[in-house]
């Protein structure tokens, strides 16, 4: 399990405009051979909104798709809340 963060003052470009990421949690995961992480962030824009983004990434850079979770993945994500609290209380997990 991971919880990588970034670096203090990274931003995402969304739909609303760029916004800060305050965190991000990194799932490790595994389909064969592949290996891939998909990462849940916390952002904020600059009106003080919080959006949460679902992404994966292949080389640690985020991309754009579907993000898919097994049940036991899941389960990994409950866990990692735990060290993200922000992301913990607007997911309500």
């Amino acid at each position: 399990m991971s919880s990588n963060a970034k670096p203090a003052g990274a931003t995402a470009s969304t739909p609303w405009g760029q916004a800060s990421l305050v965190e991000e949690l990194r799932l490790p995961q595994q389909a064969g051979e592949k290996r891939f992480a998909s990462f849940v962030q916390l952002l904020e824009t600059k009106k003080g909104e919080r959006l949460v983004r679902f992404a994966y990434a292949t080389d640690g850079t985020a991309r754009r798709g579907p993000v898919t979770l097994r049940a036991r993945d899941l389960e990994r994500l409950r866990v990692l809340l735990e060290k993200h609290p922000g992301l913990q209380e607007t997911l309500r997990l």
